[in-house]
């Protein structure tokens, strides 16, 4: 295998401008195309040669909003990665030459927290693009922990860089239905059911059994998609204030012979104001409210609603490693639809697509393929 003297990437070199006195952010972050060390590496850990990296709505997060990184900039941004061990430090000899899924986060293993099974939220995880130091996947190569490294043995006839996706865009849904103990028959209702997330969202839920699924979002055209991919129906609240989306989630649920107001789980996958509000209005008794997609803004609502409702509003962040065999079999297999739902691009064009990416009109997640 070769292995670089320097690892090629693409940098934020500074995060966006933000004004203090006006609150808001006045200029995106700076992206510039450089070299950095390739470390040595440590014991347990593997240089990995990337073959695509996915653009995230969290690396825009970081770029545009001003959300900010663990390690600050410059630091290389991306975290949905799959290529191949091209080294490794001393016990870890055995993962070169293996293509593998690199997850979002990577949990240290042995804190308190992890010990209690929800490593995914550790403290101390290694996430590429933010506490991995100044490392992400938009490069050509990263250092990581071989420990959490997901293999694919048999890439069944599918480019390497497709697999990226599954590093956060399928993986996060899946912890997301886990934190819901989302069971077979169970009630399921998602906002964002078009974007990036959300279309994986539902995926996730129907293969896992969910009946009905109900689908919203503002893309009439992006909405027929989702019901090629699992959606039993869709809302398109575009132009439509709460009572009328109310209203036509009362009739979806009454066709489906459900009760519109007990027992839902929903998945609220934009991170926008507006529809964390809607997700909000529509939890009814014994339900559940995940929160999966990340937005800035504050939301309003009467607490005591839940203690009436006996209902639940959970947080999910990321997935833990040891689910993403599953989901890469769920891929292999069909359940998840991956390769439809993609375009590669290659790295060189990383700025146009993250103003594509950040503007919301992208019909499909973008995975950028080194070419420097």
């Amino acid at each position: 295998m070769s292995v670089p003297d320097k690892i090629l990437t693409w940098q934020m070199v500074k995060g966006p401008t933000y004004d203090v006195d006006a609150r808001k952010v006045t200029a995106p972050g700076e992206l510039k195309k450089t070299e950095i060390p390739v470390p040595e590496l440590s014991a347990g850990e593997v240089l990995v040669k990337i073959a695509g990296c996915g653009v995230c709505h969290t690396d825009m997060s970081y770029f545009y909003d001003g959300v900010p990184t663990v390690t600050k900039p410059p630091l290389t941004l991306g975290h949905e990665i799959a290529g191949t061990v091209v080294a490794a430090g001393p016990g870890a000899e055995s993962w070169v030459g293996k293509n593998v899924i690199v997850p979002a986060v990577m949990p240290c293993n042995s804190c308190g927290i992890c010990s209690k099974g929800r490593g995914n939220r550790c403290l101390a995880q290694k996430m590429p693009g933010n506490s991995l130091g100044i490392y992400g996947g938009f490069s050509s190569h990263i250092p990581v922990p071989a420990g959490d490294l997901c293999v694919i043995d048999d890439l069944k006839g599918r480019p390497l860089e497709n697999y990226a996706v599954i590093a956060d865009a399928a993986t996060t849904p899946y912890q997301a239905a886990i934190r819901a103990d989302l069971k077979a028959g169970d009630p399921v209702l998602i906002t964002g059911v078009t974007g990036g997330v959300g279309v994986y969202m539902a995926q996730v839920a129907k293969a896992m059994g969910a009946s009905p699924i109900v689908g919203m979002a503002r893309s009439e055209e992006k909405l027929k998609r989702a019901l090629s991919l699992g959606v039993d129906h869709v809302i398109d609240t575009k132009g439509k204030d709460f009572k009328a989306i109310q209203e036509e989630f009362k009739t979806i649920a009454k066709q489906s012979k459900v009760r519109h107001n007990v027992g839902w789980k929903i998945f609220e996958c934009t991170g926008v104001g507006a529809a964390q509000d809607i997700a909000l209005g529509l939890l009814g008794f014994i339900g559940k409210l995940i929160i999966v997609g990340f937005g800035m803004q504050k939301n309003t609502y009467s607490m005591s609603r839940l203690m009436a409702f006996d209902a639940e509003i959970i947080g999910t962040w990321g997935c833990l490693p040891k689910y993403y065999p599953k989901v890469l079999e769920m891929v292999q297999f069909g359940k998840i639809q991956i390769d439809p739902l993609l375009e590669t691009r290659p790295m060189s064009t990383i700025k146009q697509a993250f103003e594509e990416a950040h503007s919301g009109g992208l019909m499909k997640r973008l995975v950028l393929t080194p070419d420097f």
